[in-house]
């Protein structure tokens, strides 16, 4: 008697297929007769009087059924959903992601503008221009061809930075027991037990001279494969696996074995003199050079990130789920930047105003460097397009005139801490974009700037969802009050919702990146004509 072979799903790409098929003639006999012993009785049914042919004798193992089939695609995956998932995937750092954005607004038409030269010659009505900063940060708009000085700007304004974890200025540590690692800090708040055991992979900026011209650049690069882990501790040694954790020694990424040779991690002829010999491991300073074309002795230096490798993708059984690295804030900023582009030619022709989107670094570490929202880029930008084309208008007049929505990730409600939320303030995911708020400034919105943006809401058909943290909770911060306190325009704070927000992998819905384009859009598209009606009715 052979007893039927289990059943085994598998989602590999291919039709349905049995590798082994079940023989019907071997089947399992029928239940016993009450005359005759049961399988729980004291009896060997198997010894009893039943009548069982045993199967033929086989000399070769006999594998059990296995059924493949191909991942049931209950639902497309919106097109925004793929293409965002690609672009964390290909632009895992900060420098990459802007120029990302910049690749993307000049095949849209857009004009790069330096901030090194004048701008004056450079601007006309119907335009559309973009400006960057470090690298790292990035300003677009786009000029309406009914301009009028004084006139003010529909902006949206996020951040670009993501938690991740950064080269030191001199990696090179001491090898312990075999072990080469790599010296990294934590850049706002990373390195956090979600960062442990994950597959980190290297990349960002390198600051390269040419032997021949001395010329000096950046380089972008990311290395193709990881590089690093964090490794835990295994619960057997007890207390000293469950922490407190020193983050200085507990958590430095190991990033090879030492070789068997010990000359390869001495210098070359050819490397002797290098600038960063002596700072940071030989061998990798080699892959860095290797991997940009260069020797070693071009790399002046660096700013490097560790980074989770593993790609997003869609998940939950009804593929309802956005699992991914990085999305705050840059989903909210890859929504912006696809809200403008669908807006922009129809606004150049048909625009009184001005429509901009702002992408910032540093937000996640308080904005004060000069990359940052508190560096002047957005206000800069604005006073250099009324310098030529607004006929002697004021920039206090513009921004009275102007409207910002403060875009970043907010919290969805977790159904495992229900009691953490406010009630009737819990985002959920696939539904819309939520407009945050906050008694004590640490969010922009108030009655005012929300029933603007309602109002945007009920003519694009978008649905608003509300967030505001509890009494006995802390709130975190935007870029909303640095940016609407800097030019005294108005404000409001609003996001995409997403789960386990700063870990190194956070969760959102499946259809909140889409939403998004489509809020944003409808941002541009509306807000001039909203605010006429909402001028029509000041009191002044």
């Amino acid at each position: 008697m052979r007893v039927p072979s289990s059943v085994y799903l598998q989602s590999t790409p291919g039709s349905a297929e049995v590798n082994n098929t079940f023989d019907p003639a071997a089947q399992i006999p029928a239940f016993p007769h009450p005359d005759q012993p049961a399988f729980g009785s004291n009896t060997n049914f198997f010894a009893s009087n039943v009548n069982v042919t045993p199967p033929p004798a086989s000399d070769h193992f006999v594998r059990s059924e296995r059924v493949t089939r191909t991942a049931p695609k209950t639902k497309e995956v919106d097109p925004y959903t793929q293409a965002f998932i690609d672009f964390i995937y290909e632009n895992p750092t900060t420098y990459h992601a802007a120029e990302y954005f910049a690749e993307a607004l000049t095949k849209a038409g857009f004009t790069y503008l330096s901030e090194r030269v004048s701008w004056k010659d450079k601007l006309a009505k119907g335009g559309k221009y973009f400006t960057t900063r470090n690298g790292s940060s990035l300003v677009a708009f786009v000029i309406g061809a009914h301009y009028s000085g004084g006139n003010g700007a529909g902006m949206v304004a996020c951040h670009i930075d993501a938690l991740t974890a950064k080269v030191k200025p001199i990696s090179k540590k001491p090898v312990v027991e075999g072990y080469t690692q790599l010296g990294a800090a934590p850049y706002a708040g990373a390195m956090s037990m979600t960062w442990w055991d994950r597959d980190l992979g290297l990349g960002g900026r390198v600051v390269v001279k040419d032997e021949n011209s001395n010329i000096i650049q950046t380089k972008l690069i990311h290395l193709p494969y990881p590089v690093a882990r964090i490794p835990t501790l295994a619960p057997h040694f007890g207390a000293p696996a469950n922490g407190p954790f020193n983050p200085e020694t507990n958590t430095t990424p190991i990033i090879a074995l030492e070789p068997d040779d010990p000359a390869e991690n001495e210098l070359r002829p050819e490397e002797v003199g290098a600038p960063l010999a002596g700072r940071h491991n030989i061998r990798l300073l080699r892959v860095i050079g290797k991997e940009l074309g260069v020797p070693v002795k071009s790399l002046l230096n660096f700013d490097l990130e560790l980074f989770d490798t593993q790609k997003g993708t869609v998940g939950g059984l009804e593929q309802d789920f956005l699992f991914c690295p990085r999305i705050d804030d840059k989903i909210c900023a890859f929504a912006a930047v696809n809200g403008l582009l669908n807006s922009c030619e129809e606004y150049a022709v048909t625009g009184n105003s001005i429509n901009v989107v702002a992408l910032f670094d540093d937000e996640e570490i308080g904005s004060l460097l000069r990359q940052g929202a508190r560096g002047g880029l957005l206000e800069g930008s604005l006073t250099r397009v009324v310098d030529a084309l607004g006929n002697g208008a004021t920039m206090q007049q513009t921004y009275a005139n102007s409207f910002l929505v403060s875009a970043d990730v907010i919290h969805a409600v977790n159904p495992n801490f229900m009691n953490v939320y406010l009630q009737y303030h819990m985002p959920r995911l696939n539904v819309g974009v939520t407009v945050s708020c906050d008694p004590n400034g640490h969010m922009t919105t108030d009655a005012e700037s929300l029933a603007f943006m309602e109002e945007v809401a009920r003519r694009t058909n978008n649905t608003l969802q509300y967030f505001q943290i509890r009494n006995d909770s802390r709130s975190g911060g935007t870029v909303g009050p640095m940016l609407s306190s800097s030019m005294g325009c108005r404000s409001i704070d609003m996001g995409i919702p997403q789960l386990a927000m700063h870990s190194i992998r956070a969760c959102t819905g499946s259809r909140d990146v889409a939403l998004g384009v489509k809020l944003f859009q409808g941002f541009y598209e509306e807000w001039e004509d909203v605010d006429y009606y909402v001028r029509s009715g000041e009191k002044m």
